[in-house]
């Protein structure tokens, strides 16, 4: 069996040395290992012949141990992807939206601590969006727009991710817990050709204070990975998603590569490759893009 061991680095300086450590691991289960294959100043690509895929990815991972660079490992066959299906806040974003319009409202503390348990898996989702929406009743429809103004930011590589597998002919879909007037907006910055999320109920000058029903979480992101693939005429196999949170899980384990991106343990735990060190354009050396083919 073909395996492709793909190194991503934080810092292309460290590339080199991250390579030979890698290729004395694999070697040390047997298989046959190729000489790299730089697909960028910061990126290479290693193929190994064995049948072994969690050892080799075991062997590379701790051969890493220390270092900032990130690891891929997948069967050769299938790594490019027609759909990435992505998680908004922490993700292709720099913050949690709910936490930030939590603090136009003075309830920032109480709000992000719910939030981080509701991420790590320690709260069911849907109950703890309920939760910190309530805590935003009476708040001003313009805290929204500052918010997005003065807050939110693209992380870095994250247009060069969705623009590049756009230009190849595959679909990005944003799908997220939070809200439709920040995804609406970080969609069409990055160049997703669709978004999914909540919305916050309003008056036409303050927030209610609550969700609309039915909330977009766990199994929402999961039912939209399926519509997307089914449209595609693709299987899931097909498709790239990427998350940090816990309701990202059930996607994530969908997906033919489910990446967790700055993710909390429970995810990480249980994607195909973790991006801890580089930034989103990873997921473009994971499939094989070169870095002259991305765009943007």
């Amino acid at each position: 069996m073909s395996l492709v061991v793909t190194l991503v680095a934080a810092d292309p300086h460290d590339l080199a040395a991250a390579i030979e450590a890698v290729e004395i691991a694999c070697a040390s289960t047997g298989a046959a290992v190729s000489d790299a294959d730089l697909l960028g100043p910061n990126a290479a690509d290693i193929v190994v012949d064995s049948p072994f895929q969690s050892l080799i990815r075991e062997r590379a991972e701790g051969a890493l141990a220390g270092r900032r660079v990130d690891v891929c490992v997948q069967p050769a066959e299938g790594r490019r992807k027609r759909l990435l299906i992505a998680d908004m806040d922490s993700t292709i974003i720099n913050v949690e939206c709910l936490d930030e319009l939590a603090d136009f409202a003075g309830v920032k503390d109480a709000v992000s601590a719910i939030t981080e348990r509701a991420m790590a898996g320690e709260l069911a989702f849907e109950g703890a969006l309920r939760e910190r929406v309530a805590m935003l009743k009476g708040l001003g429809l313009d805290a929204l727009q500052h918010c997005y103004d003065e807050r939110v930011r693209l992380n870095p590589g994250a247009e060069t991710l969705v623009r590049t597998m756009a230009a190849h002919g595959s679909r990005c879909v944003l799908v997220s817990g939070g809200f439709t007037f920040f995804t609406g907006r970080v969609a069409t910055a990055a160049g997703f050709h669709d978004n999914r999320a909540n919305t916050l109920v309003e008056d036409g000058a303050l927030l209610a204070g609550l969700v609309g029903e039915p909330i977009l979480g766990r199994e929402a992101k999961l039912a939209a990975l399926d519509e997307e693939v089914a449209a595609l005429g693709v299987t899931p196999a097909e498709a790239l998603a990427v998350g940090d949170g816990a309701n990202d899980l059930a996607m994530i384990e969908a997906a033919g590569l489910g990446i967790a991106y700055r993710a909390k343990p429970v995810v990480a735990a249980q994607a195909d490759a973790r991006v801890d060190h580089a930034d989103l354009t990873a997921l473009l050396y994971f499939q094989g893009y070169r870095r002259e083919a991305f765009a943007a």
